[in-house]
């Protein structure tokens, strides 16, 4: 069996960076794959007080969500068109101020064509790509607690987050390898903790616990895909010297979240960190501007990643930490061939 079926993560996976124009603009990818995008979340880096901005092919384009709130859905010039490689801002401020540096990372579902699932008790417009092990989903709540959500990615995820669309709600977070039923919440710092939310995660669907109310909702599920993407925990030492991760690829884009504590939703990149240690780090749950702390090191390898530093964000002594990484490349092909970082 081969190491990945995932050659070229750009083919599923790309980041762009950009300076804004205050008025509109197509950003073009430069992965070696073309990447039509599905699902793009995006940040200012210079700008304090911006948000951190989502939007996707399923809902379409200029419907506006922020991950660092707990607003409901908006309509924005943020990204006004999806294109075979790349696509077009808008010239709304959050997302294409003038003279602003800014970042989005996004990912490819199924081309913006959808179908219908019913694997739950709820019909959801779907698009799921299972070879990348994502999907995005769109479904109105059936007025109780029990909805039981098709994620048509044909094994269990190993994250979904939820939001309403019309109201103001959660980002609901349940990682199921992560203490049963306890929930995180993506605008939030606090600490993962039992709640309602999403109570259960299978292999074809989840349980919308918080739909109680009759509301329209958006899920995006992620599951490991060996050589591309790992969601899982490693626990910190405290050690300025700090602790190996194994991820089986180089990573493209990490985050890293201690579930038990209070702390950030800290993430960083190769695209604005290009040598090690990797020091640029901005958080899902707050408007802040792109930090550069050197207490925050992190080593890109090519089979995974090592904290430089004794540091809250991802390596206190004991500490259990949750990340999610995206591959730059594997760290062997398809053909047996292993890979290099940078």
């Amino acid at each position: 069996m081969a190491y990945t079926t995932i050659d070229d993560s750009s083919a599923h996976f790309q980041i762009a960076t950009y300076t804004g124009n205050g008025s509109t603009q197509a950003i073009t990818f430069d992965g070696n794959s073309d990447l039509q995008p599905d699902f793009i979340y995006g940040s200012l880096r210079d700008e304090d007080g911006g948000a951190r901005f989502v939007f996707d092919s399923s809902r379409g384009t200029t419907k506006r969500l922020k991950t660092n709130d707990t607003t409901e859905e908006q309509v924005r010039s943020g990204v006004t068109a999806f294109s075979s490689d790349g696509f077009t801002m808008g010239d709304h401020a959050d997302s294409n101020s003038s003279d602003e540096t800014a970042v989005v990372w996004a990912w490819k579902a199924n081309g913006g064509t959808t179908s219908s699932n019913t694997d739950g008790n709820v019909t959801v417009t779907l698009q799921a790509n299972t070879t990348a092990g994502f999907s995005i989903g769109t479904w109105t709540s059936n007025g109780g607690t029990s909805g039981t959500i098709g994620h048509g990615l044909g094994a269990r995820p190993d994250i979904v987050i939820t939001k309403e669309r019309d109201d103001t709600g959660n980002w609901n977070v349940i990682v199921p390898d992560y203490a049963g039923n306890e929930m995180g919440f993506l605008q939030s710092t606090a600490a993962f903790g039992v709640a309602s939310g999403i109570n259960t995660v299978g292999s074809s669907t989840f349980t919308d616990g918080d739909g109680a109310d009759s509301n329209d909702r958006v899920f995006y599920a992620f599951r490991s895909i060996q050589g591309y993407s790992k969601i899982g925990f490693y626990k910190g030492n405290g050690n300025a010297n700090g602790v190996f991760v194994y991820t089986g690829f180089q990573p493209r884009w990490l985050v890293i979240k201690p579930p038990s504590v209070v702390s950030n939703w800290f993430h960083l990149d190769t695209a604005r960190d290009t040598y090690n240690p990797a020091t640029k780090f901005l958080r899902f749950d707050g408007a802040n501007v792109e930090d550069d702390g050197a207490d925050k090191d992190i080593d890109f390898l090519s089979n995974g990643f090592k904290t430089r530093a004794a540091t809250g964000f991802h390596n206190d002594n004991g500490e259990t930490y949750l990340y999610i990484a995206f591959a730059k490349h594997p760290f062997v092909t398809s053909k047996g061939i292993p890979c290099t970082a940078f």
